[in-house]
């Protein structure tokens, strides 16, 4: 009868609304994500909607409308200046990367890439060999890579629902956060929560835009270089570089793989010139210019951010990847919250026992 006390099944019926609240989340996961990189958006938007409905003296749907429009319009002079020849690239490299591939499988590229850089006949031959045995891990990732992309391909009418639902957030942000307040007006934690939301809100500000200066900083440098070093597809690499900034780690990784395997499959000779090219500007953006731009708001150990994002690709992909820093430094936020909060409750609890002690010694001596 000890099993069923009510302690026990109070427990139980914890851990299954819990795992039951779990498994909802995941069966409903690309909607939750939506909402997620819909409250990332307004973030960026909210600087730039604040100055116009300063500026402009319009009410706050108007200067939503506004900053829609000038996105919209910065987006279009891209898609007429810069964006036609990423396109082209992108095209060009998915229409030969199929047959850079099946050499590297077959082992025909040791021996084209061997006669340009002067390998001896060897060297040439150990390398077809060792790649041709590896045919099947070759195709494996190859694969993987082609099953990741189809997956981003099938999820592009969800990320096109996130500038939509980022309206709402944008538009009635002052009554969503007044009916939360409202919501907690009459609980004894407001203050903690109270602390836990803003605290939130301006480091997911903070995030989301440091995220997007690295990701442009990183285009233009990789796109200067690449360009001036005379690369194949530079603005092509320099876009995908840009695109994996957003990815702690292991984005800038990949990177540098793209790299070194863009220049092996097309004969590039001066692949240690692009080693060397990545390896500076990894010390100018992480020792520079992330510290300038990320500032303080999100005060995580560097050894930290490494296993939050490896986790994160495990469980979610590159998106885990993506919101693992983000998760992170929410649950730090949470935890100081509460640890000061504690501190609290036990200064004002000291106070009231002092307090009670001055008053009885005060009777005792009268």
């Amino acid at each position: 009868m000890g099993f069923f006390d009510r302690r026990t099944v109070s427990v139980l019926l914890t851990v299954l609304i819990f795992a039951g609240v779990l498994a909802l989340a995941w069966t409903a996961r690309r909607p939750i994500v939506a909402f997620i990189l819909a409250i990332f958006f307004a973030h960026l938007l909210e600087p730039l909607i604040g100055r116009f409905q300063v500026w402009l003296r319009v009410s706050r749907g108007a200067a939503v409308a506004i900053t829609y429009g000038a996105f919209c319009l910065v987006l279009v002079l891209f898609g007429f200046t810069v964006g036609p020849h990423i396109a082209q690239q992108v095209q060009r490299l998915g229409q030969t990367l199929p047959e850079l591939i099946e050499n590297v499988k077959s082992g025909n590229i040791a021996l084209q890439v061997g006669g340009r850089q002067g390998w001896n006949y060897q060297t040439q031959m150990r390398i077809q060999q060792w790649l041709v045995e590896h045919q099947s891990d070759i195709a494996r990732y190859a694969n993987d890579v082609t099953g990741h992309l189809g997956q981003v391909a099938s999820n592009v009418a969800w990320i096109l629902l996130v500038p939509i639902l980022a309206v709402f957030f944008l538009k009635d942000r002052s009554k969503l956060t007044s009916s939360a307040l409202e919501a907690i007006s009459v609980s004894r934690n407001r203050q903690f929560i109270e602390g836990v939301l803003d605290n939130l809100d301006t480091m997911l500000a903070q995030y989301v835009r440091a995220q997007l200066l690295l990701a442009f900083f990183a285009f233009i440098a990789y796109g200067a270089f690449l360009l001036i070093a005379g690369l194949p597809y530079a603005l092509a690499i320099a876009a995908i570089a840009g695109v994996l900034e957003f990815i702690p780690f292991v984005g800038p990784l990949l990177a540098l793989g793209i790299l070194v395997s863009i220049a092996f499959l097309t004969g590039y000779s001066h692949w240690f010139v692009l080693v060397g090219f990545w390896v500076v500007w990894r010390g100018i953006q992480d020792y520079i210019n992330v510290p300038r731009v990320m500032g303080e708001g999100l005060d995580l150990h560097p050894l930290l951010a490494i296993f939050a994002t490896l986790v994160g690709g495990e469980v979610g992909g590159v998106l885990g990847m993506f919101l693992s820093i983000p998760a992170v430094a929410a649950l730090r936020i949470l935890w100081l919250n509460w640890t000061r909060r504690g501190l609290v409750r036990t200064s004002e609890v000291d106070l009231e026992l002092h307090g009670s002690g001055e008053r009885a010694e005060s009777l005792h001596v009268r």
